[in-house]
């Protein structure tokens, strides 16, 4: 099982710009993460298209089956 650890910022536009951390270590302490994403909107760590982070706006761990099919 496949896990991503998906976090979102909101940015100048006012869009959500999405950062994708695979296989995150477990558990996921909230203070921890939540500090995290701060200090990477205070230090203006992540520029996207649609400008610099703004804020943090939530985080989610996503969990997927891949079931893959040999077909040579």
């Amino acid at each position: 099982m496949a896990k991503t650890l998906e976090l979102s910022f909101v940015n100048e536009e006012e869009g959500i710009t999405r950062i994708s951390i695979e296989n995150p270590k477990e558990p996921v302490e909230l203070e921890e993460l939540k500090t995290a994403m701060q200090e990477i909107v205070a230090a203006n760590a992540v520029a996207s298209k649609s400008g610099s982070l703004t804020s943090i706006k939530g985080a989610k761990l996503v969990e997927r089956n891949v079931t893959e099919y040999d077909l040579m």
